[in-house]
């Protein structure tokens, strides 16, 4: 995420932010200049009736809010000329929650803070964003809550991403972090973890490179349903972490696929945001010299080889900070040479699907990654 500031006064800004707590001026972000930018209401003389808005991002651009704002669960604008009442993000909501429920309302916003964060990435990255309107085979999200004494299980099914409403409460998300024994579970790891599926369907099933895929992540033609019961049955490999990101990586290549996935767009994202702050690392200790990094690059635009180098410096660095403050590691995972192989895969393919150069195959970018690589990659003992 980058860092942005009001630009009628300078204050620092979060993602989220409506209204400048320095200038009071109302905020709003502005996907195709990918900035949060100040507002000034068109006035009267102008024909406005104060729900439009010129950009100080944008002078020349006559913008409103979406339509969602009104929940305050969005932020994003629109083109007040155009035809479409929901910003890029909210356009692919299929359902939403009962409104009538004040708790429905709380929840559904801690998801669409996530959500939106996660739409930043795609955009970012563009990578291809179809609505089911605009394509049968596209992007959809329904948000609903279980019924009494029912489940509801968050998932993906052909385009449509399920997300259980009891995952934006912190207690029950910590529960169900404890029950699965999972180190990590947040609502943005849920949509990171689940767009993957969609993608994985766009971007890997019928493209030449399955093989690939085959070769580093497994046979997806496997028998899903039994392989989830076998995981969950009698557990992951006793050698999973040489080769999966997550224990839950290992019970089918969709799940390996997803997880790492997950956390390519964690490390880009938290690298974006380093070099945002224009963070350095230079431990004062004897092996200081290979702990050590600047992060001065854009990671929405570099190569693997950059994100890898720059990732053992500053998630060691985080999870210190973290333990300093009776916290669990910030990154408490480790990224051995195999994983590193199949983040590149992703990192190749995302990059094919933006437009943008591929650069080495993931096999050869695997030998320039890790050549130099003492360690594993991430929290050397995880907490």
């Amino acid at each position: 995420m980058k860092l942005f500031e009001c630009q009628h006064c300078g204050q620092p800004l979060y993602f989220e932010n409506t209204r400048c707590e320095s200038c009071g001026h109302s905020l709003g972000y502005l996907p195709h200049k990918e900035t949060i930018t100040a507002l000034a209401p068109i006035n009267q003389d102008e024909g406005g009736d104060g729900t439009l808005w010129h950009a100080l991002a944008e002078p020349e651009g006559r913008y409103r809010y979406c339509v969602n704002a009104r929940h305050e669960v969005c932020n994003w604008l629109v083109d007040a000329d155009g035809p479409e009442p929901y910003c890029a993000a909210c356009r692919h909501n299929r359902t939403i929650p009962d409104l009538t429920q004040p708790q429905n309302l709380t929840n559904w916003r801690k998801i669409e803070i996530a959500k939106h964060r996660l739409f930043y990435s795609l955009l970012r990255l563009r990578l291809p964003l179809a609505t089911k309107q605009e394509d049968p085979n596209g992007l959809a999200f329904d948000f609903v809550a279980a019924a009494p004494g029912g489940r509801l299980m968050t998932g993906h099914d052909n385009g449509l991403i399920t997300i259980n409403l009891a995952e934006a409460d912190d207690a029950e998300r910590e529960r169900q972090r404890n029950n699965l024994a999972e180190p990590y579970r947040t609502l943005l790891g849920h949509f990171r973890h689940e767009i993957a599926h969609y993608y994985w369907d766009r971007l890997i099933k019928d493209a030449p490179g399955i093989a690939e895929f085959r070769a580093l992540f497994g046979d997806d033609t496997q028998d899903y349903n039994a392989a989830l019961q076998q995981h969950y049955a009698n557990g992951p490999p006793a050698d999973w972490p040489e080769r999966y990101v997550t224990s839950y990586a290992s019970s089918h290549a969709w799940e390996d696929f997803a997880e790492t996935w997950a956390h390519y767009f964690h490390m880009v994202d938290t690298l974006e945001t380093a070099n945002a702050f224009g963070m350095r690392v230079r431990p004062r200790v004897t092996m200081g010299a290979d702990l050590s990094t600047a992060v001065n690059f854009d990671a929405y635009a570099t190569t693997m080889e950059s994100i890898i180098d720059a990732w053992l410096p500053l998630t060691f660095a985080f999870n210190s900070i973290n333990r300093s403050m009776g916290l669990a590691d910030l990154y408490p995972f480790l990224l051995k040479p195999q994983v590193i192989v199949k983040l590149s895969f992703i990192h190749n393919r995302i990059r094919a699907a933006g437009g943008r150069r591929t650069g080495d195959h993931a096999h050869d970018a695997l030998r320039a990654v890790v050549a130099g690589l003492k360690r594993p990659v991430g929290a050397p003992e995880p907490i």
